[in-house]
């Protein structure tokens, strides 16, 4: 199926969007907001939207060069080749070409912009580590700042005390959930990219396709 991962990905972002509606509905995303002062929850989900609109347009790149390279293999089409694996078998059919190069510049070309949103993705989950250490620190400095316990003064203990356990537990969990989420595209890219790579390698060692040869005038084909 042409842009079958492209339409993939938009099915996966169909849902997540209509989960986030029934969150909005419920109003879980202005409670989200208001119970975390220190702005890391609404970074993490700026930050995931972010890299998933990313990913949709890795998925389409990814999609076109899976098409082009399933065109050319099927010698129907008649444009020149651009693709990368084109590029590969291009490359080593210089001569003296090192084969080994020119495997790095495909894999560098399949998989190289991933990591950058891998290590965004690690981010996320800092950020949430990074929320639930501010919540333990707010909660420990509101416990010794307690002199004494007066019981006047009990409910707004309370409230600090559960604004502190909130950041930190709304963050830990926006930030693993950002987290499996976006690995789940990413780890989907890869494996599209990985089976682009082996299948221009396959490619290359396959022997190229002879015609069939027509028998002499005036002779019969071989035949039962």
């Amino acid at each position: 199926m042409e842009h079958g991962l492209f339409l993939l990905w938009l099915a996966y972002m169909g849902l997540l969007v209509f989960g986030a509606l029934l969150l909005w509905q419920a109003g879980a995303w202005h409670r989200l907001i208001d119970a975390d002062p220190t702005g890391l929850t609404v970074t993490i989900v700026l930050l995931f939207t972010g890299c998933s609109i990313w990913a949709g347009k890795r998925a389409w790149v990814l999609g076109l060069q899976r098409q082009r390279l399933d065109a050319r293999l099927a010698a129907s089409s008649l444009i020149e080749p651009t693709d990368w694996s084109a590029e590969y078998h291009q490359g080593c059919a210089l001569p003296g070409a090192d084969h080994s190069i020119w495997l790095q510049v495909l894999g560098e070309r399949a998989h190289g912009p991933h990591e950058m949103a891998w290590w965004l993705n690690g981010i996320q989950l800092k950020l949430g580590l990074l929320g639930k250490v501010i919540g333990f620190s707010i909660l420990a400095l509101q416990l010794g700042q307690m002199d004494s316990f007066d019981a006047s003064q009990s409910s707004q203990l309370l409230k600090n005390l559960t604004g502190g356990l909130g950041i930190a537990l709304l963050t830990t969990v926006t930030g693993l959930t950002g987290n499996i989420l976006l690995g789940l595209q990413l780890m989907r890219l890869d494996r599209f990219a990985d089976a682009l790579v082996a299948d221009t390698l396959a490619a290359g060692l396959a022997p190229p396709a002879t015609p069939p040869q027509e028998p002499p005038h005036g002779d019969r084909p071989r035949g039962p």
